[in-house]
């Protein structure tokens, strides 16, 4: 498994069966991490512009990390994401995404250090980069997309 931008560690350790390798570039970030995940994890600094770790991995989660970067740069990354995946892995992307309508009480957002994408954005980004995309669950301004590659 493979975590961009592992923030807390409680997506990748709600989904650890193994090991998993996991990247942030804050090192307070990795810090909490390493509290939650232990030795069940390698971690590492990067970011989403630098080369991606070897893979292949059967699983690639990214959890409330996306909507700190733009179109251009999620375009650069998804297709580098869908080279690491095996054969039959998924792409879980959970994050927070722009409403169609005002949502009474929003995700709490640093709005200056966010790029919110509209929901079919992403799909639209993740299928130019090879991937068959599928909303698994929306609610607010909250989606989740499980992708694999076509």
């Amino acid at each position: 498994m493979l975590d961009l931008g592992v923030g807390t560690g409680e997506t990748s350790r709600r989904c650890l069966e193994a090991h998993a390798l996991c990247l942030d570039e804050s090192r307070d970030k990795l810090d909490a991490a390493a509290n939650v995940l232990g030795a069940r994890a390698e971690l590492r600094l990067g970011r989403f512009q630098d080369r991606l770790p070897e893979g292949p991995f059967e699983l690639i989660v990214s959890a409330f990390a996306l909507h700190h970067v733009d179109g251009a740069l999620k375009a650069d990354l998804f297709p580098r994401v869908a080279e690491r995946l095996s054969e039959g892995g998924r792409f879980v992307l959970d994050d927070v995404a722009e409403p169609h309508a005002p949502v009474s009480e929003p995700t709490p957002l640093d709005r200056a250090h966010s790029v919110v994408s509209r929901t079919d954005e992403l799909l639209d980004v993740l299928r130019h980069a090879g991937f068959q995309p599928d909303v698994r669950w929306a609610e607010h301004d909250l989606v989740v997309i499980a992708a694999s590659v076509q």
